[in-house]
């Protein structure tokens, strides 16, 4: 099985939300973009969640803009053997340093795990006594999650929450 590896963390100093999914599928590699798949529904999940159509944009504007709305972006695995694109296949797990990232970030409110290898990995990762931000598992944006993009959306919009300024 071939050796494939995340992409860099995508997240300003002041990022309050960070979004995390398990390894890019194939089709994301080739094109060295988050969440490239045409079907895969994680920019139209996130568009309720930023305010802005992200479909509409093109990739460095959906990044950009990511990263305004104070929403980070990574991988929890930093590279794995997989035949394929499917979590399921998933082997020789390294993991990359979210607790790294996350100390950077003092402004994080929460965590999003895209899917359920991501909680699993991702919670492996910071540990079962990880305090500091809001755990959030979410239904994965996969199109291998066959769960319709209506019944996925409101999990996914209740992040905005996390963007929101505290009332005063």
């Amino acid at each position: 099985m071939p050796l494939k590896h995340s992409f860099p963390p995508i997240a300003a100093p002041d990022a309050r939300l960070l979004v995390l999914g398990s390894l890019p599928g194939d089709r994301s590699l080739a094109a060295q973009r988050y969440y490239a798949h045409p079907q895969n529904q994680f920019w139209q999940l996130m568009s309720p969640v930023v305010g802005r159509d992200l479909t509409a944009l093109d990739y460095d504007d959906r990044l950009a803009e990511l990263r305004m709305r104070r929403v980070a972006l990574w991988d929890v695995i930093g590279s794995a053997r997989r035949a394929g694109s499917t979590d399921a296949a998933i082997a020789d797990i390294e993991g990359n340093d979210i607790a790294g990232l996350v100390a950077t970030l003092p402004d994080l409110r929460a965590i999003a795990f895209n899917g359920g290898t991501a909680l699993k990995q991702g919670m492996m990762l910071l540990g079962r006594d990880f305090i500091g931000a809001e755990i959030v598992a979410l239904p994965s944006s996969s199109p291998l999650h066959t769960v319709g993009l209506a019944a996925k959306q409101p999990a996914w919009s209740a992040l905005t929450a996390f963007l929101l300024d505290p009332p005063e």
